[in-house]
C-alpha cells in the first residue's frame, strides 16, 4: 500500500478528478483529455497510460451506459453495428502498432506522435459537431426520428475507424465517434446520441483496454488513483452542467485539444517542430491565437446563420432548442 501512496498518486488522483469534472459538464470522452495530461504530468510511459486510460474508462462509461439504457435513450440497433465494427479493430489495434518496432523508445515515439495526431483530430471534430448542430437547429429542416434505417455498412465503418483510434491511443469514441453519427442519423436527438455512443463505447473501451493490457500490463499506482479521481469528478461535472455556461466551456475544449495535440507532438520530437529541443513559446502562441480566432470563427458561423456574432442563444440554448422542436414534433414524443 505505502508503494501506491504516493507524490504521483496525488497528482494522478488531481488530474482524474479535473478531467472527470470537464467529462461530467460537457458530455465528450475522457481519452482525448485524460491521457495527455497523464503523459505531460510524466507518470508512465505512452503504452502504461493508454492501458491505464482505457481501464477506467471501461469503468465510468459503464456507469453512464447503466443510466442511459434505464432512461431507454440509447438505439441498440444502431449501437449493435457500431459494435460489431469496433471491437475487432480495438483489439487488433494495439497489436498493429506493437508489430512496427520491438524497442520501447520507438513505441513511445509512435504512440504519442499516434496520440498527438488524434487530438488534433478530436478538437476538429468537437468544433464541427457544434457547427452541425447549429446548423441544423437554425434549419429546422429535421424532424426526430429516434429509430432510423439502420446504414449497416456506414455504421460498421465508423466502427472500424472509431475502434482502431481508440485501441491505439484510447481518443476517440466520444468525439470522432460522435461526429460521425451526427452526420449519418441526423433525426437522432441529442439523448439518443449519447446514451448510443456510451453504450456502444463500453465494450469498445473494454476491447481496446483488455488488448494493452495483454501487451502492456497493468499499472495499478496508475488505474487506482485515476478511477478514485475521475468517478467523483464525473459525478460532480454532471451535477454542475445546468449552472455553467456550456458555451465557452465548449470552445474552450477546442483550444485546449489543439494545443494538447501540438503539445504532444513537439514532445515526442516531430520533424516539422524540430527533434532537438522543445518549443513552449510556440505553443502558448497558438493558444493565443486560438483564444482570439475560435469565438470570431464561431461569430461569424452564427452570423451565417442569422444569429448575432455574440451573445445569446449559447451553444447550450441551441441544443435546448434543438430538444424542443424535437418533442414539439408531430407523432414525436419527448425526450426523458
Amino acid at each position: 500500500m505505502d508503494d501506491l501512496i504516493t507524490t504521483a498518486f496525488f497528482s494522478i488522483l488531481a488530474a482524474g478528478f479535473i478531467v472527470g469534472i470537464v467529462v461530467g459538464l460537457t458530455g465528450m470522452g475522457g481519452g482525448a483529455l485524460m491521457t495527455p495530461a497523464l503523459i505531460f504530468l510524466g507518470v508512465g510511459d505512452a503504452a502504461t497510460v493508454v492501458t491505464a486510460d482505457l481501464t477506467a474508462a471501461a469503468v465510468y462509461k459503464t456507469g453512464g451506459a447503466i443510466v442511459h439504457s434505464r432512461e431507454g435513450s440509447p438505439n441498440f440497433d444502431l449501437a449493435k453495428w457500431l459494435v460489431i465494427g469496433s471491437v475487432p479493430m480495438a483489439l487488433l489495434g494495439p497489436h498493429l502498432v506493437a508489430g512496427f518496432t520491438t524497442d520501447e523508445d520507438q513505441l513511445d515515439y509512435v504512440l504519442k506522435m499516434s496520440i498527438g495526431f488524434a487530438l488534433l483530430l478530436a478538437a476538429a471534430t468537437y468544433a464541427l459537431r457544434l457547427y452541425i448542430n447549429l446548423r441544423r437547429v437554425r434549419s429546422g429542416a429535421q424532424a426526430e426520428d429516434p429509430n432510423p434505417q439502420i446504414r449497416p455498412l456506414p455504421t460498421l465503418l465508423v466502427g472500424a475507424l472509431g475502434g482502431l483510434l481508440v485501441g491505439i491511443t484510447s481518443v476517440g469514441s466520444g468525439s470522432v465517434i460522435m461526429v460521425a453519427l451526427l452526420m449519418l442519423y441526423p433525426g437522432l436527438s441529442a439523448v439518443k446520441l449519447v446514451g448510443t455512443d456510451l453504450v456502444q463505447a463500453v465494450p469498445l473501451v473494454m476491447a481496446a483496454a483488455i488488448s494493452n493490457i495483454v501487451l502492456n500490463g497493468l499499472d495499478w499506482g496508475l488505474l487506482i488513483p485515476l478511477v478514485l479521481g475521475s468517478v467523483p469528478g464525473t459525478l460532480l461535472g454532471s451535477k454542475l452542467a445546468p449552472r455553467v455556461p456550456q458555451s465557452f466551456i465548449r470552445r474552450g475544449i477546442v483550444v485546449v485539444l489543439t494545443m494538447s495535440g501540438v503539445a504532444l507532438l513537439d514532445k515526442a520530437g516531430w520533424a516539422p517542430l524540430g527533434v532537438e529541443e522543445t518549443h513552449p513559446i510556440l505553443i502558448a502562441g497558438i493558444g493565443l491565437a486560438m483564444i482570439v480566432l475560435v469565438p470570431l470563427v464561431w461569430g461569424v458561423l452564427r452570423k451565417e446563420q442569422g444569429l448575432p456574432m455574440f451573445g445569446a442563444p449559447t451553444v447550450a440554448e441551441l441544443e435546448g432548442i434543438d430538444q424542443g422542436r424535437r418533442s414539439a414534433s408531430p407523432g414525436t414524443s419527448p425526450d426523458k
